[in-house]
């Protein structure tokens, strides 16, 4: 039966999510049951897509992601796929009216990958955050809304914020392997070479904007969504200021990581933050 199959499918997007993101798989834990199939879903999506333009060297690329389009069409119109990923998400597209043109602009920023080295302005820059980033945060809070536009609406910059943040946080944090495996470079007029102290504290300030801005639709959002997203929220908060206190030159040589147990210390003190009312 079909449900079984989708069953199957649901599994294969948090399996996903779970091998690839631990922290991103402890703040869907904290969201309500009848969140986290859609939040894996998104996940699985996204994830498969950006493995493609990331990671698949010895294939060609353009081909692979081109086919994952072509078959999300078919599933987004025929409402099944026989690619488990692309299954599990056609059912979150149906089940929360997702638009389509959020998944537009994501897959846009991914082909950007298969091209682009280098971000010479910050609208280029913008547009590839709105797409590989912004969106992504959208697609949750249609989640999160269960139908509500008045409520996606107000909450529509906030949830465009914090997916900016993420992902200029993992770009900081992936600065180095950017630039030496895929000679990519997000940051505007960024030149590695130079990168010191005062090219760490530009990019960090704007991300702590972002971060603040975004701290305002967390605690706006339905009760049973705040719990998760505010852990994730407080997982990247923690990675930004790890990055903070590194010397710009370490950044330039290592992966900056939260170690597991200052990730439990957190998702124990956004539980303890919940249920005492401080959300």
């Amino acid at each position: 039966m079909k449900n079984f199959f989708d069953s199957v499918s649901y599994e294969c997007s948090k399996l996903v999510t779970q091998r690839y993101s631990t922290s991103f798989t402890l703040g869907t834990r904290m969201l309500a049951s009848k969140y986290q199939k859609h939040i894996y879903n998104i996940y699985g999506f996204v994830r498969f897509a950006d493995e493609i333009v990331d990671s698949f060297h010895n294939f060609d690329k353009k081909n692979l992601l081109k086919r994952f389009e072509t078959d999300l069409a078919h599933g987004l119109e025929n409402k099944i796929s026989l690619n488990p990923i692309l299954n599990s998400f056609q059912y979150t597209v149906h089940q929360n009216n997702i638009q389509q043109d959020l998944i537009d602009a994501f897959l846009k920023s991914m082909k950007m990958d298969l091209y682009k080295q280098k971000y010479s302005t910050k609208e280029e820059y913008q547009e590839y955050i709105y797409g590989s980033a912004n969106v992504v945060g959208l697609m949750c809070l249609n989640v999160f809304v269960e139908g509500d536009l008045d409520k996606f609406e107000r909450l529509k910059p906030q949830a465009m914020a914090l997916g900016s943040a993420f992902q200029k946080v993992n770009f900081l944090r992936d600065l180095n392997a950017d630039f030496e495996f895929l000679d990519r470079t997000y940051f505007p007029n960024l030149n590695l070479t130079e990168f010191d102290e005062k090219s760490k504290a530009s990019i960090i300030a704007d991300i702590e904007k972002d971060f603040d801005h975004a701290l305002e639709g967390i605690f706006m959002l339905p009760e049973n969504a705040r719990l998760g997203v505010y852990t994730a929220y407080e997982y990247y908060r923690k990675l930004l200021v790890k990055l903070k206190k590194t010397p710009s030159n370490k950044i330039q040589s290592a992966r900056i990581r939260v170690p597991n147990y200052q990730k439990m210390s957190l998702l124990a003190r956004s539980y303890i933050k919940f249920h005492l009312n401080l959300l």
